[in-house]
């Protein structure tokens, strides 16, 4: 069994932190999340209608934290996934995600990114020469981190598994739950 960190936070899109949770503990893993703080996170459902040019956004479910970004001891953890939303906008310059961030890099392990995601190891220097998906608009923004980005719903590179968004994450949660049963059965 592995312990999963799931780094979020306010505005961090629905399905891409709750499906992840879900799919862990199913998988017979830990799923711990982390936020600023410990109260619940306040999530929120992104759709896309044909009346809007962009995605539209409502209200979603409260999501229990269970450690705050300051408390994480990285070195507890087997795994980490970064949700969308638009928590991943504002959780980039959070001297503790970056600490928590670059110890999973840094050391090879299980990464997952969904959707919004990947704008945290963007934004960390960490997505250079790396191959990633992530929600299309985002394109030119990882590229300008280094990032080579594929449209494709199970992006695999190393220990690195991200999808586009909420409709990818049934592939994504195959190649992510691959990648990490890989993982520890090596350790």
């Amino acid at each position: 069994m592995a312990r999963v960190l799931i780094l979020t936070g306010d505005a961090a899109e629905e399905l891409d932190s709750m499906y992840p949770v879900f799919r862990l503990r199913e998988g017979g893993h830990e799923a711990v999340v982390t936020a600023p703080t410990t109260r619940p996170v306040k999530l929120v459902v992104h759709d896309f209608e044909p009346d809007c040019d962009a995605y539209t956004e409502k209200p979603g479910h409260l999501l229990p934290v269970d450690v705050a970004l300051a408390d994480v001891v990285p070195e507890d953890y087997d795994a980490l996934v970064i949700p969308g939303g638009r928590a991943p906008e504002y959780l980039r310059t959070n001297p503790d995600v970056a600490r928590i961030v670059r110890h999973f890099f840094d050391r090879g392990l299980p990464v997952g990114t969904i959707c919004h995601g990947p704008q945290v190891p963007a934004a960390l220097g960490l997505l250079n020469g790396r191959t990633t998906a992530a929600f299309p608009p985002l394109r030119t923004d990882l590229e300008q981190a280094g990032a080579v980005v594929v449209d494709a719903p199970d992006v695999v590179d190393g220990t690195m598994v991200s999808c586009r968004g909420w409709p990818d994450l049934p592939e994504w949660s195959r190649a992510f739950m691959a990648v990490l049963d890989k993982a520890t059965v090596q350790e």
